[in-house]
């Protein structure tokens, strides 16, 4: 237990490190696609990605904690290995990205997978080094999943155009994140990443593509809407009753 307490840890500080050894990117390159995707509109406004700081540092900080005050628990250890996984994707992903946006889409869809199954597994003790970091996270990675999705279909002409796209993406990450939230519904922080991506969409659309603001404000307003009704129906870190 304690050799993979170890070894989350050291993954969480190079996934955190990641923008300093990989200080060129800037985003997907809009020349990596056939359709170069300048200013797409299934992407976040710039102000949105800051949230990668507090998902650094409350990852960096959660790990730290299991390895130095949880490293032999047992209900601690069940997470480990695949937040593991999502860190050591995460590691990677921004080289990745700088080249390749079909892979950095498979790669983040993995980041995505393995952190969902991460916070099925989190603790129910220590909600705020323990679930409540790797929901954010797993929230985040939710909306930039499909966001990188969107990109991807719209930049190589599958079916559909970008604004098409967009909506699509958004959808299926409302829908997602309503699932993702249903397995685990004593965390309603995994919400907070997910509105903040969506508010982000519709700032960046504004009043230009009101088809995308209105679809990704609604999906925002829903999702917070019903964050609140679950922590007023189930205090965060009880499990609700069925």
């Amino acid at each position: 237990m304690r050799a993979k307490a170890i070894l989350l840890f050291v993954a969480a500080v190079v996934f955190a490190l990641g923008p300093f050894l990989v200080p060129g990117f800037g985003g997907f390159d809009p020349m990596l696609y056939p359709d170069p995707q300048v200013d797409p509109p299934v992407q976040p406004a710039g102000y949105a990605f800051a949230i990668w700081g507090p998902i650094y540092l409350w990852i960096v900080a959660a790990t730290g904690f299991g390895l130095i005050r949880r490293p032999d628990n047992r209900d601690w250890d069940r997470h480990r290995a695949a937040l593991l996984v999502s860190l050591v994707i995460g590691a990677i992903w921004l080289p990745v990205a700088m080249v390749s946006p079909i892979w950095a889409t498979i790669l983040i869809f993995a980041m995505l997978v393995s952190a969902v199954i991460a916070l099925a597994r989190a603790p129910l003790a220590d909600r705020w080094l323990g679930k409540a970091p790797i929901a954010f996270y797993a929230g985040w990675l939710t909306a930039a999943s499909f966001a990188s999705l969107g990109l991807t279909g719209a930049g190589f002409e599958i079916a559909f155009g970008e604004v098409v796209w967009a909506q699509i993406c958004i959808v299926l990450a409302f829908v997602a994140a309503l699932l993702i939230h249903w397995m685990r519904r004593d965390e309603p922080v995994y919400f907070l990443s997910v509105i903040w991506a969506l508010i982000a969409i519709a700032v960046k659309n504004g009043a230009a593509i009101p088809s995308v603001t209105w679809l990704a404000a609604g999906g925002a307003g829903i999702l917070a809407v019903v964050m609140i009704a679950e922590i007023l129906r189930t205090p965060p870190g009880r499990a609700p009753s069925s």
